[in-house]
């Protein structure tokens, strides 16, 4: 397996370094991160000072499991940010063929292979099943049809802005897993926080590999005070499906054509990626480009302050 660096949005210090300022000075429209985060609540000075107590990562965890609507069957672990528990997921079964249909975030088909799996796009005959709901970066929804194997892995990190889409009622069937992501949806990516919902013994199991106090202390206050926040929630989810709309009329007329996505990002078939990279690179706003797709271009959205910048870009 090839252990190089893999594709993802981000690296603002390599644009950079390729079109000259500060990484201070760009707007970073690769990422699918909400721009306007959940604004973090006072931490007490213990959150940063002893190990994270079981009584925060029990309210944490609650939390959790009321937000998301877990049924009661399901085990709930919260867990050092979905690319974690991405790393460890492949060793609860043993090696066999694992079907990731593609293209899609490609850190399951990584993480998989190097555990000895064999990735591929065809369901038959699989011992599991990674299905990204929403895919990153399509948007294309599945359902419980669409999952095969023992092992079935439901990657939900980009599914808050569409709750009504969940597959949260798969939790309850032996081998499943579905995984949250905080970092996005509250645009709080460096809290390093996401969820692991589903098959009790598989969610134990996880619990062994990473150990104890595998969340740390602030990650535990900031996440169970926003997961309570329902309203900030809901107005949230509002702003962003307004602000995705708005940002496709802004493109349309200089010949993007929206593919899919989420309200978190969007996936326009334009003529040429890196030339679109490229001109908004000049006003120091970074985008995401796809090695194996020259004309898809993916924009996250600018917060509300940044929309004069990303207008005169596209202008």
């Amino acid at each position: 397996m090839d252990n190089g660096k893999r594709d993802h949005g981000g690296g603002l210090d390599a644009a950079a370094a390729r079109h000259g300022g500060q990484r201070r000075d760009w707007l970073d429209l690769s990422t699918g991160i909400n721009p306007v985060p959940y604004p973090l609540p006072q931490i007490g000075m213990d959150a940063w000072t002893a190990l994270p107590d079981e009584a925060a990562l029990s309210e944490l965890e609650a939390a959790a499991r009321f937000f998301w609507q877990v049924p009661d069957d399901a085990a709930v672990m919260a867990v050092p940010g979905a690319s974690a528990a991405i790393v460890h997921i492949p060793h609860l079964a043993p090696a066999g063929t694992v079907h990731i249909p593609g293209p899609t975030y490609n850190e399951h088909a990584a993480s998989f292979a190097q555990a000895g799996w064999r990735v591929t796009d065809e369901a038959s005959g699989a011992a599991a099943s990674v299905h990204v709901h929403p895919n990153n970066p399509t948007g294309q929804l599945w359902r419980a049809p669409d999952l095969t194997g023992s092992l079935r892995v439901i990657d939900e990190s980009f599914c808050d802005v569409t709750p009504d889409q969940t597959l949260m009622d798969q939790s309850l069937v032996p081998g499943t897993l579905i995984l949250k992501s905080f970092g996005k949806f509250w645009g709080l990516a460096g809290v390093r926080l996401g969820f692991v919902i589903g098959d009790p013994t598989l969610v134990n199991q996880l619990r062994a590999m990473l150990g104890p106090w595998c969340v740390a202390g602030p990650a535990l206050a900031i996440g169970a005070d926003a997961l309570r926040a329902e309203r900030w929630a809901e107005e949230t989810r509002n702003r962003l499906h307004i602000d995705a709309l708005r940002l496709d009329a802004l493109v349309a007329p200089k010949g993007a054509k929206l593919l899919g996505g989420t309200d978190l990002f969007r996936l326009y078939d334009v003529e040429n990626a890196a030339d679109w990279q490229n001109m908004l690179a000049k006003h120091m706003i970074w985008s995401r480009v796809f090695p194996y797709n020259s004309r898809w271009l993916r924009l996250g959205l600018p917060a509300p302050d940044q929309w004069p910048r990303i207008e005169k870009a596209i202008s």
